[in-house]
């Protein structure tokens, strides 16, 4: 169970929330999610040659991005303009949005770029699982410990927990990259994510799979 499951608690206020956007298109909204999430990715390449302090507006960068990608709904749905045009552009946005800002921390100096390969594999394999089961008929799948509000909300949290560790607290360690040791291992805060993402993005795929599959009816 990730996010996905709050989605009728939350629904109300994501309707509040739409209240001011009701003027725009839905499709606006989509792009100003895409620009914030490319932005994030840009703003983390930066850091490897800036500061990791830079990571406190990759964190509100992911974290708007998520706000504005469920507004488009919430918009869609108010007035009266959801098509399947327009929900197939949402998917494709989200799509590459993912992979900005997955790249994009990869590649900021603070992760091991093969555990972030492997992370944006197993996040793709989700995605991919939830609209295979809608082109065979069962419908789209969102669920699992890997949903997108998930991710968006586990990323843009690594993000300013980086900013957070850079700042000098007195209890700060001294090396940028020295974070958190598990038997013997470093790893950052971005690092946990990514491995996050490798575990439950795999269970969360293969677990939409065997839905899937046992739902179709057998071949003949």
């Amino acid at each position: 169970m990730g996010a996905e499951s709050y989605r009728g608690r939350v629904a109300p206020y994501v309707d509040c929330l739409s209240v001011p956007f009701l003027g725009w298109t839905p499709n606006a909204l989509s792009t100003l999610a895409l620009a914030l999430a490319f932005a994030a990715g840009g703003l983390s390449l930066v850091v490897r040659w800036t500061t990791p302090l830079l990571f406190l507006g990759v964190g509100f960068l992911i974290f708007f991005s998520g706000v504005f990608d469920v507004l488009d709904g919430a918009v869609a749905r108010r007035t009266g303009r959801s098509s399947a045009r327009g929900d197939f552009l949402d998917h494709v946005f989200d799509r590459y949005a993912d992979v900005a800002i997955v790249v994009g921390l990869s590649v900021s100096g603070f992760a091991y770029l093969p555990l972030g390969l492997l992370a944006l594999v197993s996040l793709l394999l989700t995605s991919y699982m939830g609209t295979q089961a809608q082109a065979v008929g069962q419908g789209r799948l969102y669920g699992g410990l890997l949903g997108r509000a998930d991710r968006l909300l586990i990323l843009a949290a690594a993000a300013l927990l980086e900013f957070d560790l850079s700042l000098p607290w007195p209890w700060a360690p001294s090396a940028p990259l020295s974070r958190i040791h598990l038997s013997g291992v470093t790893f950052t805060v971005i690092d946990l994510a990514l491995l996050y993402f490798v575990i439950a993005g795999q269970w969360t795929a293969v677990s939409r799979a065997a839905r899937v599959y046992r739902a179709l009816p057998p071949s003949a």
